[in-house]
């Protein structure tokens, strides 16, 4: 076993979901590593930027190879956590935190990206970095076979003169793009939408779910707006683009809503949605784990449209522990609403939270009222 290897398997995933299953890196973290130092011709340059990184493999792998300054973004505040305590278990520094904007990598040379399998992800990546970068550039852009396609390669063309694939390794494969193309900065992006009669707009950047799009689980849940608790206070869990939460204040002057993710592109989306709505002085939106931060049996309605994934893989871990969060903060009386993919059968995790009713139900999504 050599020294990153080492690395690697000291690795975890905490905070964020844990499982025999799920891993805090793979094959694509270790060529993206090789692949780079293969094109700088040997240890890494002293600056480095690392964007999505996922529990800080390339950012500590890149500070192993030789890198003493990395820039790092990572969407997820959880991957964020999981970053910072696998660096204090390994007595590693050197690296900070930034948002998805032009300090991130203003005069980079080297540039260390997991591809997204949003190709908007990777479209708002790469014209931010083919717009700030320095113009040497390089690109080290990998992901797992399975996951990458075609289309990677045209849309980094869209930023880039030059990008070529690497030969696979370990179902892995590695994309370099050189030669930015200034191509200036498009994101987010805006849609309007007709939503109960209403015109509301959504705005998203990249990675945030579903886009400028209102997605069918939200749609579903949407339907039954006029059924819900007639709170002064309601929280939209896991919010994506807020499209839940910006409905609900839409349709109810009088409500205050606070729309939470995981997620800085949600958080970002959701706060330019409620201000393109008029609702920015009542839609308030934090990026969080869970509900972190929320006191103990205080929401009087809780609105969740919950992830199904982990990263790739179809998981329930997410779901779980949001249930369970929203549970801890619903009020005496207080509601859950919820929007599931009927095969999953979360049924049994929302009666721990209390009572619980189905609304709706058909092949794709369930729709359940749970009270506290």
């Amino acid at each position: 076993m050599n020294d990153r290897d080492a690395l690697f398997a000291r690795l975890r995933r905490r905070p964020d979901v844990e499982d025999d299953a799920l891993q805090a890196h793979d094959a694509s973290d270790a060529l993206i590593l090789d692949e780079a130092a293969k094109a700088v011709g040997g240890s890494l340059p002293a600056d480095v930027v690392v964007i999505g990184d996922r529990h800080g493999a390339l950012t500590l792998g890149a500070l192993a190879a030789g890198a003493e300054r990395v820039r790092v973004h990572q969407d997820s505040i959880v991957g964020e956590r999981a970053l910072d305590a696998n660096a204090a278990e390994l007595g590693m520094s050197g690296y900070e935190h930034h948002a998805l904007d032009a300090s991130l990598v203003e005069g980079a040379r080297l540039v260390l990206l997991q591809l997204p399998r949003s190709l908007d992800e990777l479209d708002e990546i790469a014209e931010l970095v083919a717009t700030h970068a320095d113009e040497g550039v390089r690109v080290v852009a990998g992901g797992r076979v399975k996951h990458m396609t075609m289309s990677m390669n045209a849309l980094l063309g869209r930023s880039f003169r030059y990008v070529h694939a690497s030969l696979g390794w370990r179902k892995s494969r590695v994309l370099h793009a050189e030669g930015p193309l200034r191509p200036g900065i498009s994101w987010p992006r805006a849609r309007r939408h007709v939503v109960r009669g209403r015109e509301q707009e959504v705005v998203a950047h990249g990675a945030a779910f579903a886009g400028t799009s209102i997605d069918i689980g939200a749609q579903t849940l949407l339907a039954h707006l006029d059924e819900m608790a007639d709170a002064t206070h309601a929280i939209d869990l896991a919010c994506g683009t807020g499209v839940l939460g910006i409905a609900l204040a839409l349709a109810r002057p009088g409500v205050r809503v606070l729309a939470t993710d995981a997620s800085a592109a949600a958080v970002a989306s959701t706060r330019a949605s409620a201000e393109a709505n008029g609702v920015a002085d009542r839609v308030e939106a934090l990026q969080a784990d869970g509900l972190e931060g929320v006191p103990d049996r205080s929401a009087g309605l809780i609105l969740l449209n919950p992830p199904f994934h982990v990263g790739a893989a179809v998981h329930t871990g997410i779901a779980e522990r949001l249930i369970a969060d929203a549970g801890r903060a619903l009020a005496p009386g207080g509601e859950l609403w919820c929007v599931w993919n009927s095969p999953l059968g979360y049924r049994p995790l929302l009666e721990r939270v209390g009572a619980t009713r189905q609304v709706s139900r058909n092949a794709k999504f369930t729709v359940t009222v749970t009270t506290c």
